[in-house]
């Protein structure tokens, strides 16, 4: 697990506070609290279907809640959606580049919705593929890109505005292991080197444990266990994280609900334009 080198930084980015979110009948988010601080990296860890999704479109203004209230970066996601959306970038779980378009292409694009200037917008370009080790391959189509290539580039395109967070949700899922490697060096490097927030899910429990400075586990709904890795060692009494994991959330196989990776994906690709 890195350390958390921003601990004078007390200031909570993210704040979280009686967050509820029913489907009619059905409470995918059920009352769930919690604050994450400037600089830090925060997982968000649960089984399919325990409320994951749904938490990160709210906090992301794709879903208004039922009840309960949210800052990201001081802002309001109902009532701020602009300024809060400006806030953040996001790589999502399922890809969300246009494979018709070339690496370069897809940044531009990327850009020009958020309204970065000219200028900046091809030196940011410029500055971000190769940190990603793809400028030799800006003139490529997506569409010759493996699926690592893929990830590095939307983690390019999620910085390209300067956010102050940065949400992953699950964004080595398939990847070998080397490939899982280089894009976690990266974002850790990015949360080093400009202090950025890292809001992630995974279902690689060894990922959280390297990486996080705090963990939150959800299941069916509800904020079950929060802090860091060794306290959710000692308060379960286990030597992993996905034993305590398994401790914490049973053992059953639970479903994903199908299609709510797609419809978060084509959602993204119309509201950056408001």
């Amino acid at each position: 697990m890195i350390p958390f080198s921003s601990m004078t930084k007390e200031e909570n980015i993210i704040t979280v506070s009686g967050l509820t979110k029913k489907f009619g009948d059905f409470t995918a988010v059920d009352n769930i609290s919690f604050n994450v601080k400037k600089g830090e990296t925060f997982a968000f860890l649960g089984p399919n279907g325990a409320g994951k999704t749904t938490s990160i479109k709210i906090l992301t203004t794709l879903l208004h809640p039922t009840s309960g209230s949210i800052f990201i970066n001081g802002f309001n996601p109902i009532t701020e959606q602009h300024a809060t959306r400006k806030s953040f970038g996001i790589v999502f779980q399922d890809p969300s580049l246009d494979d018709e378009l070339t690496a370069y292409e897809n940044l531009e694009y990327h850009g020009i919705l958020y309204g970065v200037p000219k200028l900046l917008r091809r030196q940011r370009i410029e500055e971000l593929l190769k940190y990603v080790d793809l400028w030799e391959r800006k003139n490529d189509l997506v569409k010759t890109f493996s699926g690592g290539m893929k990830r590095r580039l939307e983690i390019a395109r999620g910085l390209l505005h300067h956010p102050k967070i940065f949400f992953l949700d699950e964004p080595t899922l398939g990847l070998d292991p080397q490939t899982r490697n280089h894009i976690w060096s990266y974002i850790k490097k990015l949360n080093k080197d400009e202090g950025i927030t890292v809001f992630f899910t995974t279902h690689y429990m060894d990922e959280a444990a390297r990486t996080a400075n705090r963990v939150a586990i959800i299941d069916h709904g509800k904020i079950v266990e929060t802090g860091t890795v060794p306290e959710l060692l000692k308060k379960t009494n286990k030597n992993t994280l996905e034993d305590a994991f398994l401790a914490l959330t049973g053992h059953e196989i639970r479903d994903e609900a199908v299609g709510t990776g797609e419809a978060f994906r084509m959602r993204h690709r119309t509201w950056v334009r408001h």
